[in-house]
C-alpha cells in the first residue's frame, strides 16, 4: 500500500514539473516581441533610429524628413521634436503591422529610464487586445496622416532633474474609424543633444 502511495506521489510530482515547464515555455513564447525578422531599410547613425520594411509609407516619409534635419550641422530642435513626435505616434498607433501585444511600437524613442514602464503600460492598455498576427480575422489601426498643431518650449522634471523640453500637440487620422486616440500631447526632453519621449497624453475632442 505504501509503495503504491509513493508511486502515485511520484507521478503527481512529475506531472507538476511538466505543467510548470509547459507554462514557462508558453510564457516565453508569448513574450517574443516579434514572430519574424524584419529588414532594416534605413537608419539614422548616431541616434539609433531605424526604419523597417514593415513600416508604412507615412512613417517612411517622416523618417526621411528627420534624417535630413539630423544630418545638418545646425539642427533645428523644434523640427527634430516635431518629426520625432510624429514618428512616435505613427509607430505606436499603427498596430496592423505589429506581431502581437508584446511587439510595442516606438520604444526606441523612449528615454531608457522610462522604457520599461512605457512597454508594460502599452501592453496593458493600447495593445491589450492585440491578437497574434497569424490568428487575426480583423484589421487593426493604421495611421494615414498626422499634423502638428502646436509646439511649446518648456522644462520637464524627470527623476529629480530638470531638462529642456518640448511639448508637442498632434492630431492624426486613421485609414478606418476606431476607438483609439486621434489627438495627443507628446513630451520630449533634451539629453546630451538627443531628444527622448518621456510622456504621452491622449486628448479628447
Amino acid at each position: 500500500m505504501r509503495k503504491r502511495f509513493k508511486y502515485i506521489l511520484r507521478i503527481i510530482f512529475i506531472l507538476i514539473i511538466l505543467a510548470i515547464i509547459v507554462l514557462v515555455l508558453l510564457q516565453f513564447k508569448g513574450k517574443n516581441t516579434s514572430t519574424q525578422k524584419y529588414k532594416e531599410i534605413d537608419v539614422i547613425k548616431g541616434y539609433n533610429y531605424e526604419l523597417e520594411d514593415r513600416d508604412t509609407e507615412l512613417m517612411q516619409d517622416v523618417f526621411k524628413k528627420l534624417k535630413k534635419e539630423l544630418s545638418k550641422d545646425d539642427i533645428d530642435y523644434n523640427l527634430y521634436a516635431e518629426y520625432l513626435s510624429e514618428l512616435f505616434i505613427i509607430d505606436l498607433f499603427t498596430m496592423n503591422n505589429k506581431d502581437n501585444k508584446y511587439d510595442v511600437g516606438s520604444s526606441e524613442y523612449i528615454l531608457d529610464d522610462a522604457k520599461e514602464n512605457y512597454i508594460i503600460n502599452v501592453e496593458d492598455t493600447i495593445y491589450k487586445y492585440l491578437v497574434e498576427k497569424s490568428n487575426r480575422k480583423e484589421e487593426y489601426p493604421i495611421v494615414k496622416s498626422i499634423t502638428k498643431e502646436t509646439i511649446e518650449n518648456t522644462d520637464y522634471k524627470f527623476n529629480d532633474e530638470t531638462y529642456e523640453a518640448y511639448k508637442v500637440t498632434l492630431e492624426w487620422e486613421y485609414e478606418k474609424n476606431n476607438k483609439y486616440d486621434k489627438k495627443g500631447i507628446v513630451m520630449l526632453i533634451k539629453k546630451d543633444n538627443k531628444l527622448f519621449v518621456v510622456a504621452y497624453e491622449g486628448v479628447k475632442d
